[in-house]
């Protein structure tokens, strides 16, 4: 039996969305209704690329449209407060880009507010859906690795340097803390279930005056840590290493999982591969429209109140090295 269709309107027409949108192709029950921009040249010009009916030019117009079940939001980080009031406020089902919100008092509030008007809301941390990482949590509850000491997980690139562009303008939200290093943090949130007791770290602040590239140590308590570290002017690995009293588990490119490696002592290794045709973000959207489809007003696996807590803990980071955005 054919699941109940959803419809998505797509809530800006950058490189993001459109990476969404043809990940949709392999969500089944999923249609693209509508798209909206800053301009509707913009909105038009995508539409026409993916097939999409209606192109809008303000979010107002998309998030008030009738045929439209759930809304992606893939607008640049600054703009998700207030794209995810519009949205929720209209009573659509949101699915909205990392960061969520830029601090932790953003993403309460929208957490309120979805509450208030009976709205769906979820985090679009897409690498939490891949089947790796599912089987990975799955490992973990069993205790196949004992009990949970370490978690080691970088990931970085090196951008071009542009000053204005969103990566490196504080203007824009960039910095190395809100676009890549949202993924470890994440990643230890995952492992670990809770934030972390105590946070010690090291950053360099780059001549635009975002973080380029830091390093973290979390500290649990009870002998439990995490070393994650992230960059966006310096090349890192993508790996991802969970280490228990009993063995470890292996994530290379853990944030683009295609596979994952338990390594226990005294058994074979067991591998975990995911032959996919689609990139993962499909995994997310169908994690949205199941829970739609079952009355849920948010994820078990991304639940509102990890979110708001992984923005707590982004929020303490920043607070130590003294970086304020423009628009606080």
């Amino acid at each position: 039996m054919s699941k109940k269709t959803i419809k998505w309107g797509i809530l800006g027409a950058g490189w993001i969305s459109s990476k969404f949108v043809r990940d949709l192709a392999y969500a089944e029950g999923a249609e693209v209704t509508a798209v909206a921009a800053r301009s509707l040249e913009k909105a038009a010009a995508f539409a026409k690329e993916y097939g999409i009916p209606r192109a809008y030019g303000s979010y107002e117009e998309l998030a008030n449209a009738p045929d439209v079940d759930a809304i992606y939001i893939g607008t640049i980080h600054p703009a998700h407060h207030e794209n995810l009031l519009t949205c929720l406020k209209a009573g659509k089902a949101v699915l909205c880009e990392k960061p969520f919100t830029m601090t932790a008092a953003e993403a309460r509030e929208a957490v309120q507010v979805a509450e208030e008007n009976g709205a769906f809301l979820m985090e679009a941390m897409w690498s939490r859906f891949l089947p790796p990482l599912r089987q990975v949590s799955e490992w973990l509850a069993e205790g196949r690795i004992g009990e949970v000491r370490l978690l080691k997980a970088d990931f970085g690139f090196n951008t071009d340097w542009n000053p204005e562009g969103r990566l490196l303008d504080p203007k824009q939200g960039g910095g190395a803390l809100m676009d890549a290093g949202i993924y470890p943090i994440s990643l230890a949130s995952f492992v670990f279930g809770r934030k972390p007791n105590t946070i010690q770290s090291t950053v360099h602040m780059g001549e635009t005056g975002v973080d380029e590239h830091f390093s973290l140590l979390f500290d649990y308590g009870d002998g439990k840590t995490a070393l994650l570290s992230a960059a966006v002017r310096l090349y890192m690995g993508e790996d991802a290493w969970i280490l228990g009293t009993k063995g470890r588990i292996y994530l290379p490119r853990f944030l683009f999982a295609d596979r994952a490696t338990l390594l226990v002592e005294g058994e074979e290794p067991v591998e975990f591969v995911d032959e996919r045709k689609a990139e993962g973000y499909c995994f997310e959207a169908e994690e949205v429209m199941n829970s739609l489809r079952e009355g849920k007003k948010q994820s078990d696996i991304m639940p509102l109140a990890e979110t708001v807590a992984i923005m707590e803990t982004l929020d303490s980071i920043r607070k130590e090295w003294k970086l304020v955005f423009p628009f606080e």
